[in-house]
C-alpha cells in the first residue's frame, strides 16, 4: 500500500505544473473542518476561488491522519493548501515534497509565537508528551488571530480581491468577538468551574474562559485509558468537587460513564467545532451550543 501511495505521489507532482492555470479561478483547499469554516467566511462572495476540505468531517482532528491518493488528487489543483498548523497536519511534509509550488497558510504560524511570548513558552507545552497543543481554534480568541493570518495570507497571494478578502474577514470577527464577550459574561459568573475533559482539545478554551481542567480522560488520542488512570480520575474528581465530565461528538463515551458511575457526577457534551455541516455560520452556532452546556453543567 505505501508503495502505491508514493508513487501515486510521484505522478501527481510531476502532473501539477500541467494542470496550474487550466481554469482562472483560484483554488483553495482546507486540511480540515474548522479550517474550512474558517476560509469559507473569508472568501464569501468572492466569484475566482473555490473552496474544499481535503479530509471529510467524519474524521475530526487529524492525529495520525494519513493522506490517501484521493486526498493528493485534490492537492494536485490546488493553489493554496490551508493548515490549522501546531503540529496538527503530521502529513505535510509528504505534502510539500509532492507540491512544492503549493502555497501553505499556517494560520497558526504566528498566533502561538505571539501567544507563547504574552504567557511563557514553558507553560505552553501542553500535551503529555512536551509536544505543543494544535488545538488552537478552540479558543475564540486564539481563532481570531487565525481568521486575521489567513485573511493577511490570501492577500498577500491574491491582493485582486484584497477589498473582499477583508471586509469578510472584519465581519466575521466581530462576529466572533460577539460570542466571545457572551461566553466570558456567562461563565465567569458560574460557581464552579472544575472540569473533566475527554482529551486535551479544550486547553486553550479553558485557559480562555478560566476553566480549570483538573483530569483529561484519554490523553493520547486514540487509545483508551487504562483501569488505572480511570481509578486515578475517579479519586481527583472526587477530592476536587467536579460538576461536570465533558465527552467529545466524535469519541466513544465508556470511560467517561464509569466515572460519572463511580462519582455521581453528570456527563455533557462539548464539541471541539471538528464536524458538522459545511457552512459560514457552523462555528458561531456550536460555540453557542457549548456555551448552553456549559452554562447547564457548571451552574
Amino acid at each position: 500500500m505505501n508503495l502505491i501511495l508514493i508513487t501515486s505521489l510521484l505522478l501527481c507532482s510531476c502532473n501539477l505544473q500541467e494542470n496550474k492555470g487550466e481554469d482562472d479561478k483560484l483554488n483553495i483547499i482546507t486540511s480540515f473542518y474548522p479550517m474550512y469554516i474558517a476560509t469559507a467566511n473569508i472568501v464569501d462572495g468572492v466569484s475566482d476561488v473555490t473552496l474544499e476540505c481535503l479530509a471529510s468531517p467524519e474524521v475530526g482532528c487529524l492525529h495520525d491522519y494519513q493522506l490517501t491518493v484521493k486526498d493528493m488528487m485534490k492537492l494536485e489543483n490546488a493553489d493554496i493548501f490551508v493548515i490549522n498548523g501546531g503540529g496538527m497536519e503530521s502529513f505535510l511534509d509528504k505534502a510539500i515534497s509532492a507540491y512544492p509550488a503549493l502555497e501553505i497558510i499556517n494560520a497558526s504560524e504566528h498566533v502561538l509565537e505571539n501567544h507563547e511570548h504574552e504567557h511563557g513558552s514553558e507553560e505552553h507545552e501542553h500535551n503529555h508528551d512536551g509536544e505543543e497543543n494544535p488545538h488552537i481554534w478552540v479558543s475564540v480568541d486564539l481563532h481570531i488571530h487565525q481568521i486575521e493570518e489567513i485573511a493577511e495570507k490570501l492577500i498577500q497571494i491574491d491582493p485582486t480581491n484584497k477589498e473582499k478578502y477583508e471586509e469578510n474577514a472584519k465581519n466575521y470577527i466581530v462576529e466572533l468577538k460577539e460570542i466571545s464577550e457572551k461566553m466570558h459574561e456567562t461563565i465567569e459568573n458560574l460557581p464552579n468551574k472544575n472540569i473533566v475533559t475527554f482529551h486535551e482539545a479544550f486547553y486553550y478554551f479553558a485557559e480562555e474562559f478560566d476553566l480549570n481542567v483538573i483530569a483529561v480522560i484519554e490523553r493520547e488520542p486514540g487509545t483508551s485509558p487504562s483501569a488505572r488512570d480511570i481509578a486515578e480520575i475517579i479519586d481527583i474528581v472526587k477530592a476536587n468537587n467536579v460538576n461536570a465530565i465533558f465527552v467529545e461528538p466524535e469519541y466513544s463515551k465508556t470511560a467517561a460513564n464509569v466515572i460519572a458511575n463511580e462519582t455521581n457526577v453528570s456527563v455533557y457534551e462539548l464539541d471541539p467545532v471538528t464536524s458538522g455541516e459545511f457552512k459560514k455560520e457552523a462555528y458561531i452556532e456550536i460555540m453557542t451550543r457549548n456555551l448552553e452546556v456549559l452554562e447547564e453543567a457548571l451552574k
